[in-house]
C-alpha cells in the first residue's frame, strides 16, 4: 500500500506503537514492545508492516538549525510563470538541490508554492535569493514572510485519536 492515501484500518496496538515512534524514534524494539505491552517478536512485525505499509515513512533526528548557523525560517509564497508537467518538475527538482529550501508544499490559492527556508539572518537570506531562488527559472514573484518564533512543531499526527496513556 506503500504511496497509497488509503491505508488499513490501524487497530490500538498500531495507534500506540505510532504515538510512541512519533515522541521518541530512537526507542529500542525492546523499549518500544514494552511501551506499547507487547512482547518483542509481534512489536517488530507490527513496526516492520507499517514501514512496509507505508504509514511509518522513515526516521530522521531533529536538528536545531540555529546551532547550526542557519536561525531565521522564511516562508516564501512563489507564483510561477506557467503551470506545465515541464516547469513544475524543474521547480521540483531546482528546489531538492537547494540545501536552504527544507519544505516545499504545492498549494491551491494565490500562490503556486509554499517554500519553507532556514537562513542566517537578512544578509544569508539575501544571498540565497540572489544566488540560489531568482536563479531558477520560471518563477514569476516570490513573497517573503519571515517567522518570529515557532510555537509548535510536529512531524506528523495522529488525527482524530485520544491520548488513552
Amino acid at each position: 500500500m506503500s504511496g497509497s492515501s488509503a491505508t488499513r484500518q490501524l487497530d490500538a496496538i498500531d495507534l500506540r506503537i505510532l504515538r510512541a515512534l512519533s515522541r521518541d524514534g530512537r526507542l529500542s524494539n525492546s523499549q518500544l514492545a514494552e511501551k506499547v505491552g507487547l512482547s518483542p517478536s509481534p512489536c517488530w512485525q507490527r513496526t516492520r508492516r507499517l514501514e512496509a505499509e507505508g504509514v511509518i515513512k522513515g526516521y530522521s533526528a531533529i536538528l536545531d538549525q540555529t546551532r547550526l548557523g542557519a536561525a531565521e525560517t522564511v516562508i516564501i509564497e512563489i507564483t510561477l510563470e506557467r503551470h506545465d508537467d515541464k516547469v513544475l518538475e524543474e521547480f521540483g527538482r531546482a528546489m531538492s538541490a537547494i540545501p536552504e529550501v527544507q519544505e516545499v508544499w504545492l498549494t491551491t490559492g494565490e500562490y503556486d508554492y509554499l517554500l519553507k527556508v532556514a537562513v542566517s539572518g537578512t544578509r544569508g537570506y539575501e544571498e540565497f535569493l540572489r544566488h540560489k531562488l531568482y536563479r531558477v527559472p520560471g518563477i514569476r514573484n516570490a513573497r517573503s514572510i519571515f517567522t518570529l518564533r515557532c510555537l509548535k512543531e510536529r512531524g506528523s499526527i495522529l488525527p482524530l485519536l485520544a491520548e488513552t496513556e
